[in-house]
């Protein structure tokens, strides 16, 4: 497989559970959504926002390879993120919003890169300050995989409260089973 085809595979595929997990979080309440579950970053609305906020993050250490795609100008626009705790919004609705224009630029920026694209080099300081040199794949794959780690404590705080978001893996949307 390509790097630009598994780029686009995993955005699809981020796209759609965002979908998916967004619209079972929508039936909670806004405390309830609030409420300190004892996760990582407390709530499940902390917990969606430290996504977005390592989202934006990311993608806008990206600039170098992705500015000349328009894809690419909606994260151009945003704001770097202060620091991983800030937050970007302050309700469920604006935070969906956010959600939904990452997803949707990392998509059309994944149909549009090419694999001399995705292998360019990306350098930057991690959290700690240190200096990085990684190519953009890699870099896009922790992204996809960092969204995976968040998302599953989420859909595990869904489940201790009886919200079951359906089927999540993707093997079987590869195999078009649901």
């Amino acid at each position: 497989m390509e790097f630009k085809q598994h780029v686009y595979q995993m955005a699809d595929y981020n796209q759609w559970i965002n979908q998916k997990l967004y619209e079972a979080i929508s039936v909670i309440s806004p405390e309830k959504l609030h409420q300190d579950q004892g996760a990582r970053f407390g709530s499940i609305f902390a917990s969606l926002n430290h996504i977005c906020v390592s989202d934006t993050l990311w993608l806008k250490r990206f600039s170098s390879v992705l500015d000349k795609y328009d894809a690419y100008q909606p994260i151009a626009n945003l704001a770097m993120p202060a620091s991983m705790d800030v937050f970007l919004a302050n309700n469920f609705k604006d935070l969906k919003d956010r959600r939904v224009l990452l997803d949707e630029a990392l998509l059309e920026l994944a149909s549009e890169l090419s694999d001399q694209d995705l292998s360019q080099p990306i350098s930057y300081q991690n959290d700690k300050g240190k200096d990085a040199n990684k190519s953009l794949f890699n870099l896009l794959m922790h992204v996809f995989n960092y969204q995976t780690y968040h998302k599953g404590q989420i859909i595990t705080l869904l489940s201790q409260m009886d919200i079951d978001i359906g089927i999540t893996d993707l093997e079987f949307i590869q195999a078009n089973i649901i």
